[in-house]
């Protein structure tokens, strides 16, 4: 490969990551109370999307507490996936759990494939 095929794919790539930035930085986390949080992802790998409005939680299950409610449309920053708890609702059924910076949420909820549209090789 030639220097400049190579310069020209890290620019790329570079402005690849450029375009992920404000999806994935895009993260306030709006509280059960309703308030804007403070919390933003500016580096994570994955970015998804709610469908509906959604409870982030402690850990990967119904059991943890909820941490903040997100809206649904508003993408997330999402680093990996893991199993914790079956969830089922609106006709869709797994035990697949998005690790956020915030905490955790039900892919049943993200919009994309089992795993919210990460991809399988992303479990944490």
């Amino acid at each position: 490969m030639s220097t400049r095929i190579i310069a020209r794919a890290a620019l790329v790539g570079a402005g690849a990551l450029a375009l992920l930035g404000p999806l994935t930085a895009g993260t306030a986390a709006a509280s059960t109370t309703g308030e804007q949080g403070g919390a933003r992802i500016m580096a994570a790998p994955y970015a998804v999307v709610p469908y509906e409005t959604v409870n982030v939680r402690y850990g990967p299950g119904t059991s943890y507490g909820i941490l903040a409610t997100v809206p649904a449309g508003q993408p997330l920053g999402a680093y990996c996936w893991t199993r914790g708890e079956r969830i089922t609702d609106n006709g869709y059924s797994n035990d697949v759990w998005v690790k956020l910076l915030e905490g955790y949420v039900s892919a049943v909820y993200l919009k994309g494939n089992e795993y919210g549209n990460l991809p399988a090789s992303a479990r944490c």
